[in-house]
């Protein structure tokens, strides 16, 4: 991993806002997510790389340029080699998460899209988590709201820097 500046001002580690207290809540909250991931992927026989390919198939279309995914976009976002790719998306389309289509304007590439009956699928297996995620939302106030979304979008636009 990358290392960028040192954390500036930090606090002790009993402050309620500070970095310690972050990173215990997000390791928590990451190991959380984890679990769950591990949980699906072994119910559905999938690796986790899988589980990990199949959410930045699904979030594909809401990045910046809403572009679909490809093998290449995803070996660089998961940062696997070509081969490593080519045998989660055979795991993956075999097991009908995802099918591979050819761009219409342009044969030699291929869009990767999370298969119709596999979102039901995930649907029903994590509605525990969007209600979950919606309990806790509506426990703050739309200013609040506002709040969070920015330090998670700042958040991922941080450790997005940090990669290789």
């Amino acid at each position: 991993m990358r290392s960028t500046d040192e954390p500036s001002g930090t606090l002790p580690p009993d402050d309620p806002t500070g970095l310690q207290k972050f990173a215990v809540l997000l390791r928590g909250m990451n190991a959380e997510f984890n679990r769950i991931a591990h949980e699906f992927a072994h119910e559905q026989g999938l690796h986790l790389t899988d589980v990990q390919a199949l959410i930045a198939i699904m979030d594909a279309g809401e990045g910046e340029d809403g572009a679909p995914m490809t093998p290449g976009r995803l070996r660089e976002q998961l940062n696997l080699t070509s081969g490593a790719v080519t045998a989660c998306l055979d795991r993956l389309e075999r097991s009908g998460h995802v099918q591979r289509v050819r761009a219409p304007d342009d044969r030699r590439v291929v869009h990767l899209h999370y298969a119709t009956a596999a979102k039901a699928v995930a649907r029903g297996y994590f509605t525990p988590l969007a209600r979950s995620t919606d309990a806790a939302r509506r426990q703050f106030s739309e200013e609040e709201l506002l709040v969070v979304v920015r330090f998670l979008e700042v958040m991922n636009h941080e450790l997005a820097q940090l990669r290789r």
